[in-house]
């Protein structure tokens, strides 16, 4: 797996990115050919021209129409796997943002996850293009390697104590300072529900629920994440179907994207200090369960009526959002696989997310199409407050309707911070392949907060 570009002095070939409506500006040594071919420039279809001896003497890759273009991400990434393994250079076709979506595109092409199969056959390479910072861009593709590797490890390689792991390591890379809370110590910390929640696991400590509390940087404004680990959910008491089970590896999709997007910050050595809040637990059935109309009391006092025990990731959230707002921190952002009724509002392929802060929203929208990082806000909308108030608690974890689940989960999480918050509600499931993007775990939003934190924090 490669994911850095190939060395500047690396032997290239020519690569021309040619759209459909722009043919002349294929070379005039590859027209002949070409027209041979029946090269149109058509989105994803590539050409090697040969030389005199036999050689690749350059390689033609087309951008299709605008309209082509706007119906995807990535398209020129898709070359990576279609050309022969050798090394390019981008000739000619491409500048500013979508030079630098091409590259990263053709970074993350590269990724693939081989824990538990032969590696898969080395993919054609790319030379830093002209004026794109190469650095920040295999920066950003490690993050996204290591968040797509987390979600894709099942859950036997990757419960509450492999997550711990993967988080020491990435502490211990850059310097961070980690702390963990787990097992019974989280009752004696005043972490009741991350305890709930995960105590049905049985004795073995490896599984046991746990929060992760990682700082960095000493100077800066405050930014503290905070993404769901819920390893596994079986739905507890209130049992998923089979066919619902089947993806939950992927319900700590939010804290493998939080981790990803810490390397992002902490590589780049962002002007912030960072906090990073993981609570780990899986979602488990014996004698100990939670129940539903068990009430459970939160770190911050409020009383959580318990309607599904399915509805368990805004429970462990709570706790951690409590602690990080205690702090007083400029920005929280939380990050989460929360709802299904998220993916019916907008789809496997956007990040929904919440914010009343509007300084955020104007950085993030920006950044989001700049960097080709899909997100869409959603409010809230305070009317739909008493649809999680259940009257003999504060709060209700599942309101019943099945109305704007995303909305209501969302203000349930609002209840534990004052600080000011942005919420994401994300799949972290590329369910089909697309060009830099394989089927299986993928990160979401991350890219678009990175680019938006200078704004956002007045970095």
């Amino acid at each position: 797996m490669s994911l850095t570009f190939a060395p500047d002095d690396a032997e290239s070939i020519p690569l021309y990115v040619i759209s459909s409506e722009n043919l002349d500006a294929i070379p005039a040594e590859a027209r002949a050919w070409a027209d041979t071919n029946a090269f149109v420039g058509s989105l994803g279809q590539t050409l090697v021209v040969p030389s005199a001896d036999g050689a690749i003497a350059c390689a033609l890759v087309g951008f299709g129409t605008a309209n082509a273009r706007a119906r995807g991400r990535f398209q020129i990434a898709e070359a990576a796997t279609k050309l022969p393994a050798s090394t390019y250079h981008i000739a000619a076709g491409l500048d500013g943002l979508a030079l630098e979506e091409a590259a990263l595109g053709w970074l993350l092409a590269g990724y693939s996850f081989d824990r538990y199969v032969k590696p898969s056959k080395p993919i054609a390479q790319l030379k830093t293009p002209e004026g794109v910072d190469a650095a920040r861009l295999e920066i950003i593709a490690a993050g996204e390697a290591l968040t797509r590797d987390l979600i894709n490890t099942p859950t036997a390689d990757m419960g509450p104590g492999d997550l711990e792991a993967a988080t020491r390591a990435l502490a211990d890379e850059h310097g961070a300072l980690l702390h963990v809370t787990s097992g019974d110590d989280l009752l004696e910390q005043n972490f009741p529900m991350i305890h709930t929640v995960g105590r049905a696991v049985g004795p073995d400590p490896h599984r046991a629920p746990r929060l992760m509390d990682m700082t960095w940087g000493d100077d800066g404004p405050t930014l503290t994440l905070v993404g769901k680990g819920v390893c596994f959910d079986t739905g507890g008491l209130n049992i998923k179907p089979g066919a619902s089970m089947g993806l939950m590896k992927k319900d700590m999709g939010g804290s493998a994207t939080v981790l990803g997007l810490a390397h992002m910050i902490m590589a780049l050595k962002l002007p912030l200090r960072l906090r990073v809040l993981i609570p780990a637990v899986e979602n488990s059935i014996d004698g100990t369960a939670f129940r539903p109309q068990d009430i459970l009391t939160s770190r911050k006092g409020l009383t959580v009526e318990i309607n599904n025990t399915d509805a368990e990731g805004r429970l462990v959230l709570a706790d951690a959002l409590a602690l990080a707002d205690e702090a007083t921190p400029d920005l929280v952002i939380s990050m989460a696989t929360l709802t299904g009724a998220a993916r019916v509002a907008v789809g496997p392929d956007i990040s929904p997310y919440f914010t009343n802060e509007m300084k955020c929203v104007q950085a993030l929208e920006t950044a989001a199409i700049d960097v080709a990082d899909p997100v869409w806000r959603l409010p809230f909308h305070e009317p739909y407050e008493s649809m999680i108030e259940p009257g003999i608690a504060d709060l209700d974890n599942a309101p019943k309707g099945g109305f704007a689940g995303t909305i209501t989960a969302a203000l349930f999480l609002r209840r534990f911070v004052e600080a000011p918050y942005m919420h994401f509600d994300v799949y972290c499931w590329q369910p089909v392949t697309q060009p830099a993007r394989p089927k299986g775990g993928v990160g979401m939003g991350a890219r678009a907060i990175l680019a938006a934190l200078p704004a956002m924090l007045d970095l």
